[in-house]
């Protein structure tokens, strides 16, 4: 059901808005804009005439939100941004076909992105966009039309498939290990572990799996294996981490298994999109390539 004219100002009186609440000023949403202050009073003056709302407090030279401005600039603020993404992505691709991914740092860079171009030679008209996200979000508030994520298979009002489980060892530098001088998995308690803020007990399993203590298990914390590894690498401590990921340091030396004792991780890799993006043509064509490429790790 189409929303009647008055619920759908123009985006001039929107931007003028959005950009006088964004900033708390008249005279900085004019200079961003390109606008006279007067123009940008007069159009947010129009916006609330339309409405019927008042959306500012003016209090001599400044201007301040009302509660109800204060809801309305969040969500136009996010419409705005809907629709500059829409217009990027139609001027990227003219033709259509894009497909805008969510990634993990790591596996995006590592794992992902040296495999696209096989993809995109197969797939030419398709354009992909890759935004990095660390953590579950709504699908319903950001334009994206699907997700690498690392986890359990839930995901509200998400499709998901399996791509790949993971091992992780624990690794450190060549000189770290000789300080030490690890040999049964107990001794790996006389390092200072590192761990990831994603997956804070992941030390804790591997203790556990290996019949070591695991109480009170401490050290440096990481929002991301790309810094833990180069962490591990400074000789800071010993990271668990995927080994699938870390092929080149290993294999380099800077990296090295301070023990040979794998713990193969309880969660899996997934690709995530939402239901009511399940027919789009790059996610398909996307989808069928990535769980042909991962079939083996499966």
């Amino acid at each position: 059901m189409q929303s009647p004219r008055r619920f759908l100002p123009s985006l001039s009186l929107l931007s003028a808005f959005e950009a006088a609440a964004r900033t708390g000023s008249i005279t900085a949403a004019a200079k961003e804009l390109s606008l006279t202050q007067s123009a940008v009073s007069r159009q947010i003056k129009a916006l609330e005439e339309q409405l019927e709302v008042e959306l500012f407090h003016r209090e001599r030279q400044s201007i301040r939100l009302t509660v109800g401005g204060d809801a309305y600039a969040r969500e136009i603020r996010d419409a705005l941004r809907k629709i500059g993404a829409a217009s990027l992505n139609l001027r990227a691709n003219p033709f259509g076909g894009t497909l805008t991914l969510a990634i993990l740092p790591t596996f995006g860079t590592r794992w992902l992105a040296p495999r696209l171009p096989k993809f995109l030679s197969l797939h030419p008209g398709i354009t992909i966009n890759l935004l990095t996200r660390l953590s579950r979000f709504d699908f319903g508030l950001e334009p994206i039309d699907a997700a690498i994520h690392f986890g359990a298979p839930e995901w509200s009002g998400a499709e998901t498939a399996l791509l790949r489980f993971e091992t992780v060892v624990p690794t450190c530098s060549p000189d770290l290990k000789s300080h030490y001088e690890f040999v049964k998995p107990g001794d790996i308690r006389k390092a200072p572990l590192l761990h990831l803020t994603t997956r804070p007990d992941a030390w804790e399993q591997w203790m556990t799996r290996h019949a070591v203590p695991a109480q009170a298990v401490h050290g440096m914390l990481f929002d991301q294996f790309a810094t833990a590894a180069q962490a591990a690498i400074s000789g800071l401590g010993v990271a668990l981490l995927p080994d699938f990921l870390i092929e080149d340091e290993l294999r380099s030396g800077k990296l090295v298994l301070a023990l040979d004792l794998p713990m193969r991780s309880p969660e899996a890799y997934h690709l995530v999109w939402p239901h009511e993006r399940a027919a789009h043509p790059p996610l398909v064509a996307f989808r069928d390539w990535l769980l042909a490429e991962t079939a083996p790790d499966r």
